[in-house]
């Protein structure tokens, strides 16, 4: 039974602390609607999407008015488009119809995001997936809502270094096809190893094959509240503070599952999974960094960052499957610079740097996310960057990703403007030695020893 004391504690996370439902998301199976017509696979996406998800964002609404809980995005996953569109797409410009097929939908239904428009090439790259990945900067240019992604690598077959090449330069392409917008492009596409199937989070959201043919899934985010929870273990040793924070990220989840079942049962689709990520806002209050600086660190980057990052990463977790059954995505918290005001702050201050960011996505939960460089790095240079994430998420059997934005004139010392969630952020710097004879081998980088489980 809830308790009035329990009632007025969840009042308070969302009033005063910042807790929300990031989003609902409806992940939408389209294998039934591959035709070797490319106009009528288009129709046939458009019918399923925009039937399937007709009632989402009103039900979300209704949710909100009913428990007063913050949903803050209403999303749409499909099928990778690169397994959709394997008949009916001969070019880059069949692609980039469905995209904007895509985007129709999105804006007919009334949802924030669309994502799917993805490739899963981590072993090699058939000729519509090819196709697909070319494709990616004239589709983020001529959509709005359309998100992007591609998963590179995996633990159990390693890392397509042809694929990681190529998104190097898809990245730079991207990157100067929207630079009247600061490159806002490079924000809706994202790379991955290990990507997982059931993401409701933007920009890698993708239906996975495996998915039953539409299922909802939640994204819950705190950080305000898991904060203020550290606050109150100041001065306590690390077990106390461990178990402030599952503590915590067990309420939160209990939240998350109650939106997700008042969504399932209104919209008659099955629930998928909660995915309890901290994920933060340029909101003063909502940062990760916020969260590791109270664990007793002057700045984020300073040493025992990511050791603090692993506590609060490994907490979450625990505190998540104590509370459902059902906890998958990536869960755990995010580190993206631009969307975190207090991670703004540490890469001005100079105590956050790109190294030492990489360093801690080997603990985290996704990785190098919404960083922007100089607009003159190099594509070999960004598939440098790309292959060094790939392979901490291979080594050590995790998702790991890449959304990284090289805005086209600007360098370091300058900031862009992204706007909304997505917030600013500083031009880091990169470093600038060379790894091109590096990245020129191709092939592919082979699977772990450990990954040989059967």
């Amino acid at each position: 039974m809830i308790n009035l004391f329990e009632v007025a504690e969840t009042n308070k996370m969302i009033e005063q602390e910042n807790l929300d439902v990031r989003t609902i998301t409806i992940g939408i199976s389209l294998l039934d609607c591959m035709d070797a017509n490319i106009d009528v696979l288009c129709q046939n996406i458009y019918q399923k999407i925009t039937s399937v998800a007709k009632d989402l964002v009103k039900t979300g609404e209704a949710i909100e008015k009913k428990y007063g809980i913050p949903i803050v995005n209403k999303r749409i996953s499909v099928t990778p488009i690169g397994f959709v569109g394997a008949s009916a797409c001969h070019s880059t410009d069949d692609f980039v119809k469905i995209a904007h097929t895509l985007d129709r939908c999105a804006h007919v239904v009334g949802v924030n995001f669309i994502g799917g428009y993805s490739a899963i090439v981590s072993k090699g790259m058939t000729k519509a997936e090819r196709l697909l990945i070319e494709s990616i900067p004239q589709a983020m240019r001529e959509t709005e809502l359309v998100c992007s992604s591609v998963n590179v690598g995996s633990t159990k077959t390693g890392i397509n270094m042809d694929a990681v090449k190529l998104i190097g330069e898809i990245v730079k392409e991207t990157a100067e096809l929207t630079k009247e917008n600061d490159s806002i492009g490079c924000a809706k596409f994202v790379v991955f190893c290990n990507a997982p199937d059931d993401n409701p989070f933007m920009a890698g959201a993708f239906h996975g094959v495996s998915e039953a043919d539409s299922i909802i899934n939640v994204g819950v985010s705190g950080p305000g509240v898991v904060r203020n929870a550290i606050k109150t273990a100041k001065g306590k040793d690390f077990g106390e503070l461990c178990e402030t924070v599952k503590k915590t990220a067990f309420k939160i989840t209990r939240v998350g599952q109650l939106v997700a079942r008042e969504a399932s049962a209104a919209l008659n689709i099955p629930f998928g999974i909660i995915d309890l990520s901290l994920a933060p806002t340029s909101a003063v209050g909502d940062s990760i960094a916020d969260c590791l600086q109270e664990m007793g660190l002057e700045r984020v980057g300073a040493p025992g960052t990511t050791a603090a990052l692993a506590i609060l990463n490994d907490q979450v977790k625990k505190g998540g499957v104590m509370a459902s059954s059902y906890v998958g995505g990536l869960s755990g918290a995010f580190i993206p610079v631009s969307e975190d005001q207090s991670m703004i702050d540490a890469v001005e201050a100079g105590a956050l740097t790109l190294e030492k960011l990489e360093a801690m996505t080997c603990v985290c939960s996704v990785g190098l996310d919404m960083i922007a460089i100089p607009g003159k790095t190099s594509a070999k240079t960004i598939a440098g960057i790309i292959a060094d994430e790939m392979a901490i998420g291979m080594i050590n059997q995790k998702t790991t990703a890449v959304r990284i934005i090289p805005v086209v004139g600007k360098d370091v010392g300058e900031t862009v403007e992204f706007g909304g969630l997505l917030g600013y952020a500083p031009i880091m710097p990169v470093n600038e030695f060379s790894c091109d004879e590096f990245i020129d081998r191709g092939g592919r980088i082979p699977a772990p020893i450990h990954s040989f489980k059967n």
